[in-house]
This record gives structure tokens, C-alpha cells and sequence, in this order.
């Protein structure tokens, strides 16, 4: 890409497009477009149509979802995949319609049957049933790999998908039910050291294992695969050979490359707050999938690796808590 190029990040305030707009900043690239909710509801077709009309982008950067933890997702299905389709549904078709160059659509790792084979490889999606606490929101991002895909096959299009693992970092989400894990975690840890609270209590076993990124280390991977030279670019654009039945979709894993489990996530988050009461946990709530770690060698092999190590990234994450007010 230019370093002039109009780039479109939709979903600039979140947790991931934050660290894009963080990361494209740094590379030089100075012609970003970045609306909030107020200013363009992706939600709503009309607008978004008229939005390519007007700006006509020539890169397009999809980090807009509706996110949650497990409550949320338990709480608000139809939401997740109502607001979710809409939004994949109206970019990536005004993109080919306005002939955007390159788009990359994020997705979550969450896309994987519940009990794939670990670590998890591009080749397992659609290969088993899903998680059932994430499963609207999961095929939600399995529609937009397939709708991708599809209009590569059609137009001729050069959009891919990228699957990040779970992420944490600035700009992270902190609500006390609405959040992922370690953000969940930093808060409650953060607000038990302030009251004195002798003990905290995590939701499930403990025993689940999970995978873990800095935010700004996936920003970085995604710019990269984004800016690669065209012949390794189309590589990654996935494969629909029927008569050798080769089925590849546009997709590519973005993770560390190894996973913690969940008591220990809550360990290192406590030592970071530096909240010195025990930990305990509550079986009785839902753990989810037992195990997701991505298999990251096809990312790997495109030439980038992770390189933030997870106490450190953890201790940033908690100093962009404390800046924030501790909210």
C-alpha cells in the first residue's frame, strides 16, 4: 500500500481497530477514514453505501463487530448475529462495489468447532459443531470468511480473512459483564485491591487453557499481511478447486502461539494489579471450550511471528486501565 493510500478502518474505537489506526499511524500512513457510530451506523445499508460513494476507499479495514464475553453472548444472541451480518454484509459489498483494492475482514478464533483438533490449523473450520455460548456470534465471522471467499470467486475481488486469538491491550473493553477475560479480570482485581476484599472470585474451573495477544502485536501482523508485494498477497486468498477438491478459504490465523490456563491468566493478572488477597474459582459457571490455542505456522511462514511477552503486555494493559480512571 502507499503510504498515501485512503485507507477505511471501520470500527477505529474498539480494542482492535484502535491498535490498527495505532500501528498504520506508525508505518506512515497518514490518509486514514475513521467514522464513529454517530457518524456512520454500518448497520444501516443506505448509509454505508452512500459513505463508498462519497469517499471511495481504496483499502478496507473491517474491525467493526458487536464483541462480548460469555455472559454477553449468552444474554444478547440475536444481537450478536444480527448486528454482526449487518455490518460484514453492507461493507464488504459496498467495498466490491466501489472496487476497493484490498480488504481485511477480522474475525475471532472462536469460529473453530468447540473440540478441534489443538492447536487449531485454517483447515478445521466447518469441521465440527461450535461452542455453544459464542455459536450466533461464530457464524456471524464464519459468514463473512464464506462472503469473502465468494467474492473473490465472483468479482475477482483480493479479500481475506484474518483470525486473531483472544485479544487484551489499550482501548480494551472493562464492563464488569460485557467484557472478555483479562480485562474482566484487571478490573475485578483492581476494585477488590481498593476495597480490601480478602478474596476474588473467577468464574469456572480454572482449568480451560486460552491464548493470548497484545493488541498492538496483532495490529502489526495485520498491516503486514495487508501490505505484502501482490504474488504473496494472492496467496492467501484461498483456493475453490472442485475437481481436485482443494478448499481453501481466504483465511489466516493471528496468534501468540501458545496458551495459559485460566487460573493461570487470573495469577498473572493479580500479581500486575498487585491485589494480595486469594484467588478462588466458581465451577458452577460455564467454562466454555476446554482449549483454544491457534496454530500460527501459515502466518509464520508469511513472515511474521508475535513478539510481546504476556506479563509485559499485561502491565500496559493495566496502565492504560489506571489512565483511564480505573473504569
Amino acid at each position: 500500500m502507499e503510504r498515501g493510500a485512503l485507507i477505511f478502518v471501520a470500527g477505529h474505537r474498539g480494542l482492535v481497530g484502535s491498535a490498527i489506526v495505532r500501528q498504520l499511524k506508525a508505518q506512515g500512513f497518514t490518509n486514514l477514514v475513521l467514522r464513529t457510530h454517530a457518524e456512520l451506523d454500518l448497520v444501516d445499508g443506505a448509509q454505508v453505501r452512500s459513505f463508498f460513494e462519497e469517499v471511495q476507499p481504496e483499502y478496507v479495514i473491517l474491525a467493526a463487530a458487536k464483541v462480548g464475553g460469555i455472559y454477553a453472548n449468552s444474554t444478547y444472541p440475536a444481537d450478536f448475529i444480527y448486528i454482526n451480518l449487518a455490518i460484514q454484509n453492507n461493507v464488504i459489498h459496498s467495498a466490491y462495489l466501489q472496487s476497493v483494492k484490498r480488504l481485511l475482514f477480522l474475525g475471532s478464533s472462536c469460529i473453530y468447532p468447540r473440540h478441534a483438533p489443538q492447536p487449531m490449523k485454517e483447515e478445521h473450520l466447518l469441521t465440527g459443531p461450535l461452542e455453544p455460548t459464542n455459536r450466533p456470534y461464530a457464524l456471524a465471522k464464519i459468514s463473512g470468511i464464506e462472503m469473502c471467499w465468494s467474492y473473490n470467486r465472483q468479482y475477482g475481488t483480493k479479500y481475506f480473512a484474518v483470525m486473531p486469538t483472544n485479544l487484551y491491550g489499550p482501548g480494551d473493553n472493562y464492563h464488569p459483564e460485557n467484557s472478555h477475560v483479562i480485562p474482566a479480570l484487571i478490573r475485578r482485581f483492581h476494585e477488590a485491591k481498593l476495597r480490601g476484599d480478602a478474596c476474588v472470585t473467577v468464574w469456572g474451573t480454572g482449568m480451560p487453557r486460552r491464548e493470548f495477544m497484545y493488541s498492538d502485536d496483532m495490529a502489526e501482523a495485520c498491516v503486514y499481511l495487508l501490505n505484502l508485494p501482490e504474488a504473496n498477497y494472492s496467496a492467501l486468498l484461498g483456493n475453490n478447486n472442485i475437481k481436485a477438491e482443494r478448499f481453501e478459504p481466504p483465511l489466516i490465523n493471528i496468534g501468540a502461539g501458545y496458551d495459559v490456563s485460566i487460573r493461570e491468566i487470573a495469577e498473572l493478572v493479580r500479581d500486575v494489579v498487585g491485589y494480595a488477597g486469594a484467588l478462588e474459582f466458581d465451577a458452577t459457571k460455564p467454562d466454555g471450550s476446554p482449549q483454544k490455542l491457534l496454530d500460527v505456522s501459515r502466518l509464520a511462514q508469511a513472515g511474521w511471528v508475535a513478539r510481546t511477552k504476556l506479563h509485559e503486555g499485561l502491565a500496559t494493559a493495566y496502565a492504560d486501565f489506571m489512565g483511564r480512571g480505573g473504569v
